[in-house]
């Protein structure tokens, strides 16, 4: 098993507001209850439901509204640096490799 993304998960109450800093490229994803994104440098705003996510760019701030009856989970989700792709991709050939030469597998 390899690790291909790495998560941060928050909960928001209903009519919480929670400020964030985003630092890499990362997906926004929302579970549980409506988030109202307001996003800087950006003249919209975003409703997103349950289920829906947003991309999310470097050095933006963003303002994180809970909407409904519930609380809402949000996760931030960024894709592994492409260094670590490459060691798991090089591991994953060198254990193949090896299965060929020696007959023995690794579990």
């Amino acid at each position: 098993m390899r690790q291909i993304s790495s998560s941060i998960t928050f909960e928001i109450t209903p009519g919480e507001t929670l400020p964030m800093m985003v630092a890499h490229s990362t997906r926004l994803s929302v579970h549980g209850a409506p988030v109202w994104v307001t996003r800087s440098n950006d003249v919209e705003d975003y409703w997103l439901e349950p289920g829906h996510s947003l991309r999310l760019r470097p050095g933006e701030r963003l303002w994180l509204s809970g909407e409904g009856p519930k609380a809402a989970c949000v996760a931030f989700v960024a894709p592994l640096r492409r260094t670590a792709m490459l060691a798991d991709l090089g591991r994953a050939l060198s254990e193949w490799w090896a299965a060929r030469w020696s007959g023995w597998r690794t579990v």
